[in-house]
């Protein structure tokens, strides 16, 4: 795993090399920590690129850039990510006489796109964000992989097109400033934590859209597809269909294991962790090695733990149990109050932006207490939005709701806005965005009106609420140098479910119970009939006292700058009230502290990277 960052400058580098030599630099040095080990850079007259090298294949010859002269003409590529299906691709490409100098994927990616071109990206299995110029054509192109695991950024300052894995890369550009539009403000608090998919809050500055490549030449900047989801008629079996599932999962995983340094695994005690964690100790096992596991709770949670209908249960005996059955080395993870709160900001500084408040500041602290023994991980992450875990895809009011089933109401958002902040159009604006999910929903002809609200419901949450999450796990994992792999969301098993019927998708009336009846042979009983509960948050009050203090000392300042968005009189009655923990206003977690936290965050990132915010 690593970075990538650079630009094309049609008008040409040669004359004030040394200037953007220094640029390149900058660029790596604001995302060192996605690669620790290595980084690299490289300038001609019109393009720089930069990489920083996280290593986990070919730790002593993988470096980057990586350069080819092939059929007379010369190619330079950097890439971010794992090609999981590498030693298949390898050995094709041997078999036609192409020679390798190293044994890592990035040579695999540049040799197999100059032989077959474009076409190349469709065979790639893996997660990632390629930069790939071609010299004489003068030609670069960005290419994302199908689910959009990897970032990369981009945007373009008069002809000179600029790109990075992480938007803090982008700003070392001159010239490009962080702006923040009416459009971005209402992505910022109609949408946040979320964004679109192509966009993000700073104006100009867009992401390549997943299963998507640019091609950037003469200063004509075109996209492409070449991979999207398909409606079809589903015809296996429900034997066959339970057959495939354990099949494409089982493999996604086993593939994913592909390494030369140890893999470890994130194990919570959930289904989805727990099939990954068992598919990895059984391969490990058949090599005398042990799989180590990670869970995470918080302080105090074994005393102040308050049930409700999205979190039933806690962690800690299902992981406990569990890691018993696999016979793993585990390590149960703590987070206090104060840590979890002051990583609020760590996370702004991961993500360029506010975030999913504590959800995320907890997960960068315990991705770097994992990072101090491993690099590479596995995670169950991306099953319930395939498979259909989730509270709206089985409870009716939330199936049938017309509007992002995870922040359809925008009463919370709303109340703490100042009466200029609240005259933006949120409400609209989200339901603008949902409704333009909708139209563009792949469907099957075939489908009656429930089947063709549960494909809406599965693509708004693979193309939103799953991006959220991919983006968090990215972030957060990367911030320590720690390669976060995400088995759940191999295209396969997207391609393949997405066309499962619902009835089949929920066996046995339960949610997942496709995933559970198919993957029941790696898990005891109490896991593979576990009802879902997501990540942990705490529910210890002095959590919530922190960040009260800490929002009445920045609501009472009038030099903090969140006052160009919050209502003072607002803030006040807020604190004086009680939170409400159980009624999130986005996803599952993020209730009352999380709103707190939510505008800290906020007030962190105006002070940080002093954005224009043109109203």
């Amino acid at each position: 795993m690593c970075g990538i960052a650079g630009f094309v400058n049609p008008n040409g580098c040669k004359k004030e090399r040394q200037k953007y030599l220094a640029i390149l630099e900058d660029m790596n040095r604001r995302q060192k920590h996605r690669g620790p080990d290595d980084d690299g850079i490289y300038l001609d007259d019109l393009c720089g690129l930069a990489h920083v090298r996280l290593s986990i294949l070919d730790v002593d010859g993988g470096g980057q850039p990586i350069h080819w002269h092939y059929s007379l003409k010369n190619y330079t590529i950097i890439y971010n990510g794992e090609i999981y299906n590498m030693p298949a691709l390898r050995r094709e490409l041997e078999k036609e006489g192409i020679p390798f100098e190293t044994t890592c994927d990035t040579e695999v990616i540049l040799k197999g796109y100059c032989r077959y071109g474009t076409a190349y990206f469709s065979r790639l299995n893996g997660i990632f964000a390629i930069a790939l110029w071609e010299h004489e054509a003068g030609r670069l192109l960005l290419v994302r992989d199908r689910l959009g695991v990897k970032p990369l950024f981009y945007t373009k300052r008069s002809d000179t097109l600029i790109f990075a894995s992480e938007i803090k890369s982008i700003l070392a550009y001159p010239y490009v400033r962080p702006i923040v539009s009416r459009e971005g403000l209402c992505e910022l608090l109609a949408l946040g934590p979320a964004h679109s998919p192509e966009k993000c809050v700073y104006k100009d500055i867009y992401q390549v859209l997943p299963g998507h490549y640019l091609s950037y030449q003469d200063g004509r900047l075109d996209d492409h597809t070449y991979w999207e989801l398909r409606g079809s008629v589903h015809t296996d079996s429900e034997a066959e269909t339970v057959e495939k599932t354990a099949f494409l999962v089982e493999d996604a995983i086993r593939m994913q294991m592909l390494s030369d340094i140890p893999v470890c695994t994130f194990l919570s005690g959930g289904l989805d962790s727990s099939i990954v964690s068992a598919v990895c100790a059984g391969q490990l096992k058949k090599k005398g090695t042990q799989l180590s596991t990670y869970s995470f709770d918080f302080t105090g949670n074994d005393v102040h733990y308050i049930e409700n209908s999205f979190q039933p249960t806690q962690d800690a005996p299902f992981a406990k149990e569990m890691a018993r059955y696999l016979q793993s080395d585990h390590t149960c993870l703590f987070c206090d109050n104060t840590t979890l709160a002051d990583h609020l900001y760590t996370a702004v500084n991961a993500r360029d932006f506010p975030c999913m408040a504590d959800v995320e500041s907890s997960l960068i602290y315990f991705c770097g207490q994992v990072a101090r023994r491993h690099r590479v991980t596995l995670t169950g992450e991306c099953a319930d939005e395939i498979f259909g875990g989730y509270p709206w895809f089985y409870r009716q009011e939330m199936f049938d709701r017309d509007d992002f089933p995870w922040s359809y109401d925008m009463t919370t958002r709303r109340c703490l806005l100042n009466d200029k902040t609240a005259a933006l159009p949120l409400a609209e604006y989200a339901h603008d965005a949902y409704r333009r999910t909708i139209l563009e929903t792949p469907v099957c002809l075939a489908d009656n009106p429930k089947e063709t609200r549960g494909r809406q419901l599965q693509y708004l949450n693979l193309r939103w609420f799953m991006a959220t999450l991919l983006e968090r796990m990215d972030r957060t994992s990367m911030h320590s140098g720690l390669e976060a792999r995400v088995p759940f969301a191999d295209h396969r098993i997207v391609e393949y479910l997405y066309n499962v019927p619902w009835e089949l998708k929920s066996l046995g009336g339960q949610e997942k119970g496709l995933l559970r009846r198919a993957m029941s042979p790696f898990l005891p009983e109490m896991i593979a009939g576990r009802k879902k509960s997501p990540y942990p948050k705490t529910y210890h009050p002095e959590y919530e006292a922190i960040l009260k203090k800490r929002f009445a000392a920045m609501v009472s300042d009038p030099r903090e700058p969140i006052h160009e968005l919050l209502s003072k009189n607002a803030a006040d009655t807020l604190l004086a009230g009680k939170l409400e923990y159980t009624k999130p206003w986005y996803g599952q977690l993020m209730a009352g502290p999380q709103l707190l936290a939510y505008f800290l965050q906020i007030n962190y990132w105006l002070k940080t990277y002093e954005p224009v915010l043109e109203f």
